[in-house]
């Protein structure tokens, strides 16, 4: 069963005036389509206006399409009675960790989602150990939020998430506030759950290194999928994904550019290793 399947959504906001009367509406998403496989890591791109941020909030119905269908694990999110059962499939991490951290304690913060959904007290705290170890944010359990960097917040708010016990983990946005070496910190505690607990991942991103290591890439403008493929694919198409307002990796971009100069380099280039790796041939 796909863990994500997306069939000709379309989301509409529509704005109205103080009388109740529409005055414009704006499709966000324009039939789009999107499967992922569990287990998968998969990546979502695309420029702010994309939609990309939209479908995000649709896999754990903070949205519901105005058209078409989103199941998760083969339930509809538009079915209310299943919501519970969704949002426990599927975890949201947001950009801004401080809007998902509430309580005054790292360890409490991480117990909240458990609890709210109903899971015994002793189960709980077996979750937010797991967890917090599992983020590398265990020694840290009894501090304050507020005083810990971005990273080790937005690692305390993906323990939340985890200790709701998901099979897929959603970052919309989630390393956008971070400095580089944050945003690594993130990225390797996300992919380590993947290794590990064969959790899906889906990156939802306009940060180009990040989703090297995914396995499938979806690339939106205009509230459509416009390109889809693998990393080594899509990256092979610089002057497409240009077109789509998006950057490449600075490897791929440097490859790029070599090749047009006329060195005999294959598309598609992601990492410096895979550079020398072609220049030594």
């Amino acid at each position: 069963m796909k863990i994500v399947e997306a069939k000709n959504v379309v989301y509409e906001y529509i704005k109205r005036d103080e009388e109740g009367n529409v005055e414009s509406i704006e499709k966000a998403l324009d039939h789009m389509n999107l499967v992922v496989e569990p287990g998968q890591v998969i990546a979502i791109l695309g420029q702010n206006g994309s939609g990309k941020s939209t479908f995000a909030k649709h896999l754990n119905a903070l949205l519901l399409p105005s058209e078409g269908s989103v199941l998760i694990d083969g339930l509809n999110v538009e079915e209310e009675r299943k919501l519970n059962a969704i949002r426990q499939r599927a975890g949201m991490v947001f950009q801004n960790p401080d809007n998902q951290i509430i309580a005054a304690v790292v360890q409490e913060d991480v117990g909240f989602g458990p609890e709210n959904i109903g899971i015994p007290a002793d189960e709980i705290w077996k979750r937010v150990e797991k967890s917090l170890r599992s983020v590398g944010m265990w020694k840290y359990r009894t501090h304050s939020p507020n005083k810990l960097s971005g990273g080790q917040k937005q690692r305390v708010a993906i323990a939340g998430v985890m200790a709701m016990e998901p099979k897929c983990v959603i970052l919309d946005e989630a390393t956008a506030m971070l400095d580089p070496n944050g945003r690594r910190e993130v990225k390797d505690a996300i992919m380590d759950l993947n290794r590990r607990k064969g959790v899906t991942i889906i990156w939802i991103t306009h940060f180009m290194e990040e989703v090297i290591d995914a396995d499938y890439i979806y690339v939106m403008d205009a509230g459509k999928v416009v390109m889809e493929g693998t990393p080594h694919a899509i990256f092979s198409r610089v002057d497409e994904l240009q077109e789509h307002r998006l950057d490449v990796p600075q490897i791929t971009l440097l490859a790029h550019e070599l090749k047009q100069a006329g060195m005999p380099l294959p598309d598609g280039i992601l990492t410096i290793e895979e550079l020398a790796d072609a220049l030594r041939k």
